[in-house]
């Protein structure tokens, strides 16, 4: 496999950029099948979050790769592509295994340590796997990450500051409009970030707690765990009067807390009680302009983004670190053994084709030989052959784990002339004409 990841994330691109960029509905959808549809490209998933888009894909030429991933991310986020290309990152083979196993870990994340990555990750392979679009390669490449993501929460403190995004917007809140303890909650959004929106509030003591989501079962499910009560999604505006705190998450394209609701809504509070909003969303739900009004405390990811979070000790970095340096090195070193094996198996094979067709030529010309010394002499001519050949087998698989192992199969294939159907026969890929195989290649490359 020569994966490649071309994406943008808050490291890369400002909350303006990212909310534009933004994919929701059924774009996510369309956008992978579009990439699993592209002459260059065999497999696909996408990493689509808040605040990150990543498409992941095995490429058999990585600059007409790159062009052809930049040039569908721009076509189904509406963002122009010189625009998007500046914030861009590309990130090849090696490359693009350390950065996902790094993203695994939380490494990469706005909230450093944070745990809700692993549920996308999962949620990103979810969809691959339904729409058909990832195969054997990034099913195995997602399954590890999320094993390296669980072994760097379960053998480090990376997450020892005990934050995610949900309760690091919640210590803003705290920080402009008092404790959350006993304070009325509405949650906006029954998806996963939701969920943990709401979970994490009825965990700090408010005193009510409605839910509210187009799909009144989701929120009724939601509610019913936590012992809140629900509210229709269209009396939302209407809603905010009764409460002190917001947190919405939906995913729609566009704004669903109007600023006007929300002015009709403060005017009757406390100048020193404001209505406060956590908007998880991107694109956002809640109208910028009421970082403007008087009486109402706005902390959406564009605040969050500016704002220091509590981060882990440099210790449980390091270690987590090397925890993701040690598994790429690994899962390098089993892909390219992997790519020996079926031309060792053809080779063995082959080796098997020879033994029997001398065996049966010697059959013919010795007839009248008995049983016994024709069972010894097959017995002694496939030990001679398992000999000669056992050496090499195992050097190989041996260097073909070394980068630059690759080389090896090749030349073992040439060695032996072995036919390049037989082996791809045996891996089930389809064998790949030489004109479409050459291709560009930039090994562990990163770029903008």
């Amino acid at each position: 496999m020569s994966l490649l990841v071309v994406g943008l994330s808050h490291r890369t691109a400002p909350v303006g950029v990212l909310e534009r960029a933004a994919l929701t509905g059924d774009v996510p959808t369309r956008l992978l099948h579009d990439a699993a549809a592209t002459a260059t490209v065999s497999e696909a998933a996408l990493l689509n979050t808040c605040n990150r888009i990543e498409l992941y894909a095995d490429v058999d030429k990585f600059h007409a790769g790159v062009a052809e991933l930049s040039l569908l991310l721009a076509h189904h986020s509406g963002v122009d592509l010189e625009e998007l290309t500046a914030h861009l990152y590309v990130h090849y083979e090696d490359r693009a295994v350390h950065h996902l196993f790094s993203v695994a870990c939380g490494l990469d994340s706005m909230v450093v340590g944070e745990g809700q990555i692993l549920g996308q990750l999962r949620d990103g392979l979810a969809r691959a796997q339904e729409e058909h679009t990832a195969g054997r390669g990034l099913n195995e490449l997602f399954q590890q990450a999320l094993r390296v993501g669980k072994r760097a929460h379960s053998e480090t403190g990376i997450d020892r500051a005990g934050q995610s995004l949900v309760t690091f917007g919640l210590d803003q809140i705290a920080a402009g409009a008092g404790p959350i303890a006993g304070k009325r909650a509405l949650v906006v959004g029954a998806g996963s970030m939701s969920s943990l929106a709401a979970a994490t509030l009825s965990r700090a003591g408010v005193s009510d707690l409605l839910i509210a989501n187009r799909t009144p079962e989701r929120a009724e499910r939601l509610a019913a765990g936590l012992g809140a009560r629900t509210v229709e999604f269209a009396k939302v505006p209407q809603a905010l009067a009764d409460v002190d705190l917001v947190i919405s998450c939906t995913g729609s394209a566009g704004a669903v807390i109007a600023a006007a609701d929300v002015a009709a809504a403060v005017a009757s509070r406390a100048a020193d009680s404001p209505l406060a909003f956590l908007d998880l969303a991107m694109p956002r739900d809640v109208d910028h302009e009421v970082h403007e009004l008087p009486g109402a405390l706005l902390v959406d990811l564009e605040s969050l983004s500016q704002a220091d979070a509590a981060t882990p000790g440099a210790g449980d970095v390091d270690a987590v670190t090397k925890i993701v340096a040690d598994e790429v090195a690994a899962f390098g070193a089993a892909q390219r053994a992997a790519r020996i094996a079926p031309t060792v198996v053809a080779l063995r094979a082959m080796a098997s084709e020879v033994v029997g067709a001398e065996l049966a030529r010697l059959d013919a010309r010795l007839p009248t030989l008995d049983e016994r010394s024709r069972a010894e002499m097959a017995q002694t001519v496939r030990r001679v052959v398992d000999k000669l050949l056992h050496a090499p087998t195992v050097r190989v698989k041996q260097l073909a784990a070394e980068p630059g192992g690759a080389s090896y199969a090749d030349a073992l294939r040439e060695l032996f002339d072995l036919d390049p159907g037989a082996v791809h026969a045996v891996s089930g890929t389809p064998v790949v004409p030489q004109a479409q195989a050459a291709g560009g290649s930039l090994a562990g490359g990163a770029a903008r």
